[in-house]
């Protein structure tokens, strides 16, 4: 098996991308890597992260590029997590990327980057092979940022598809009422 196709099993499993780290941890040198890119297999999207021209996109390749782009310990966050179950009605101008370290380089426009220290590791997890904040801590993320009825609606949404369980939904609603 040659390394085009190592790095398409990586990329089929991550929405189409990979990062030169997995590459390098499946045994493709980074030089092999660029090689494939600047022969057309691989798109270049910057700092070591890569879309596989053989994988088709699915609507998880957008986020997990952003948080591959900013690096290690990234996550999505915020309306970006609910946008990802195609619920609220967000359609945000820019994926949201959260991240509890330093991040010093220079990311797309498309991306918004913040820092969230507060966040604990039970508030993180895996979406599709996209690392994000829990539908849970993104809906009290959102909380302040909407009208009550909007958000209300959204916890019903979220309630209804199993994304939250009714021991979670229930101090939100009796606040509410």
């Amino acid at each position: 098996m040659g390394y085009r196709q190592d790095l398409w099993e990586i990329a089929a499993s991550r929405n189409g991308v990979v990062t030169l780290a997995e590459a390098e941890d499946a045994g493709v040198p980074a030089v092999e890597v660029r090689k494939l890119a600047a022969r057309g297999a691989l798109h270049a999207y910057g700092q070591g992260v890569y879309g596989h021209r053989d994988v088709p996109k699915t609507p998880f390749a957008q986020p997990t590029i952003a948080v591959a782009l900013a690096g290690e310990g990234a996550f999505l966050h915020r309306e970006s997590v609910l946008d990802l179950f195609g619920f609220g009605q967000f359609n945000p101008p820019k994926v949201r990327v959260g991240t509890r370290r330093r991040v010093r380089r220079a990311l797309p426009d498309w991306m918004e980057l913040e820092s969230r220290p507060d966040l604990l590791d039970e508030d993180l997890t895996t979406y599709e092979g996209v690392v994000a904040t829990t539908v849970r801590r993104a809906l009290e993320d959102m909380r302040d940022r909407m009208p009550p009825d909007r958000w209300e609606a959204l916890v019903d949404a979220a309630l209804r598809r199993e994304l939250i369980g009714e021991r979670e939904a229930t101090p939100w609603k009796a606040a509410s009422a």
